[in-house]
């Protein structure tokens, strides 16, 4: 018991930088939306015909209107994660566009993001997706340099499930329970400030 005891006294010195867990969840975030959003904002005119296309695109509703509260929670969200300004607020709006994402562009195609032929999330799309690869590499290796195209990265298929949007997704909730931590967000300041003038403010 000794033992465990001062392993748990050490493992609790650890809170002493909790703040870096938060922190790090809001700066991994924060360019995920950041590039979501201001991508969207380049193809303006493609982005809203893409979530109004009921062919080729998610077939929503009020596309432009759509668009527009998705690509606002996205450039405002990455911003407010930086600071670390009304994190638990703007992760209600950034959770919603995940879902939405996960739910409308990427459910039919399963849980992968990058195509796999075999595991737990390997379907016959997936698995269908690797025969191609494999197909594509014979092709590159016999016709092309291959050592040239994957010097920089191996050569993938992309699957485009919900993994990505579910994964930002879980991280969200953890910011939204948790908050923008201590020190290094204006939430934390902004509460300290508010809760010291509380204090100091004479009784009625």
């Amino acid at each position: 018991m000794p033992l465990l005891s001062r392993m748990q006294t050490l493992l609790d010195l650890s809170k002493a930088v909790d703040w870096l867990g938060p922190l790090a969840l809001r700066l991994y975030l924060a360019p995920v939306f950041w590039m979501a959003g201001t991508n969207k904002i380049d193809g303006w005119e493609n982005t809203v015909a893409w979530f109004g296309s009921s062919d080729w695109g998610l077939g929503l509703p009020f596309p432009a209107l759509l668009a527009f509260l998705a690509v606002g929670s996205e450039v405002v969200g990455a911003i407010a994660l930086v600071i670390g300004l009304g994190v638990r607020w703007i992760c209600i709006p950034l959770m919603i566009t995940m879902a939405v994402a996960a739910a409308t562009a990427h459910w039919q195609n399963g849980w992968l993001a990058i195509a796999t032929g075999s595991g737990m999330f390997a379907t016959e799309r997936t698995i269908g997706a690797i025969d191609r690869l494999d197909r594509a590499k014979s092709i590159l290796k016999e016709h092309g340099n291959y050592e040239w195209l994957t010097e920089n990265g191996s050569i993938v298929m992309l699957n485009d499930g919900i993994e990505f949007a579910a994964t930002y997704f879980i991280m969200l909730l953890v910011l939204f329970f948790i908050g923008g931590g201590r020190y290094v967000s204006l939430d934390y300041w902004i509460k300290k400030n508010l809760g010291k003038q509380i204090a100091e403010s004479p009784n009625d």
